[in-house]
């Protein structure tokens, strides 16, 4: 199979187009034909190697020390069941999936195996490859930090970045759980930010946010640009600071994409998607995607009859 492969650290360069064995299930997983995935900040970090200086030996023991040990990037996708292994029930071939791959990406390629009992469900009905493969990084991601800050309903939370892939995902998933909601993000991404379900908006560029009299019981940082000190005085007594960087990998739960599922059915929440690139221009998606700018998500598409 061809699977864009990240040869090295560095520039969106070192990833290369490359024909790799195709894997095959084990007794408890599945084959999945892959027709979408996306480049997220986590793929952007591996491939450059973004670690401070103090963490800098042991990211690199734990990624791999010249190269990413993992080096088919890509952490979320939508695609097809084509083989089961032998112990598996809870999925058949021709079942259409989205899956989240985490710390395993493996989603820039045609096909990948998956565990069952994973981060894997069965894709909405309603929406297509490209919208699924968008689901499952921001909203696990948003869903680990908001049960990390202790959300709950009559709430008032802020949310940093919320034009991003975790942003948009957060303040729909916020808005969900009965909160307030404030959303941070340049004037130019406002009308998407208000659809979304955003009571009120800031402009970042218009001033420093932490210096408003408003208090949050949750601030959450969807692009860990903040810090917990500058936020502080804008907590409510006993409200919490809660930040994608610094704080930890989010936690994957396997019953998160059953309710994210469960929320597109109903309507409650809607796939963010700012560009798609075709599979063979992955290094031009990482090199958008590093800008800093994206609204939403960054999809991949693999049209398997062309490559």
């Amino acid at each position: 199979m061809k699977a864009m492969v990240c040869t090295q650290y560095g520039s969106p360069d070192v990833l290369k187009l490359k024909e790799v064995a195709k894997p095959r299930p084990k007794h408890n997983e599945i084959l999945v034909k892959i027709h979408a995935a996306t480049v997220a900040s986590g793929d952007i970090r591996v491939r450059r190697f973004d670690s401070p200086f103090l963490l800098w030996l042991p990211m690199r023991i734990f990624l791999g020390l010249t190269k990413p040990r993992k080096a088919i990037l890509g952490v979320e996708l939508a695609g097809e069941v084509v083989e089961t292994g032998a112990k598996v029930e809870k999925f058949n071939i021709g079942d259409e999936v989205f899956a989240m791959t985490g710390m395993n990406f493996g989603a820039n390629a045609e096909y990948t195996c998956l565990p069952e009992n994973g981060a894997v469900a069965l894709k909405p009905a309603s929406l297509s490859y490209q919208e699924a493969a968008v689901l499952s990084f921001g909203g696990t991601t948003a869903l680990h930090f908001f049960r990390k800050g202790k959300i709950g309903i009559g709430q008032k939370v802020l949310v940093y970045g919320a034009s991003g892939a975790v942003g948009t995902s957060a303040v729909q998933l916020a808005k969900c759980l009965g909160t307030e909601v404030t959303g941070v993000c340049s004037a130019a991404n406002f009308e998407l930010v208000k659809s979304l379900g955003a009571d009120k908006l800031i402009d970042y560029k218009k001033g420093d946010f932490t210096k408003r009299q408003e208090r949050y019981d949750i601030i959450f940082d969807a692009v860990g640009k903040s810090s917990k000190t500058s936020c502080k005085k804008l907590l409510t007594p006993h409200g919490r600071y809660v930040s994608v960087e610094g704080q930890g990998i989010a936690k994957i739960l396997p019953e998160d994409l059953l309710y994210l599922k469960e929320l597109i059915e109903t309507g409650k929440l809607k796939p963010v998607i700012d560009k798609c690139y075709p599979f063979e221009q992955i290094p031009e998606a990482h090199r958008y995607v590093e800008q800093g700018h994206k609204k939403g998500n960054v999809v991949i598409t693999i049209e398997h009859d062309k490559l």
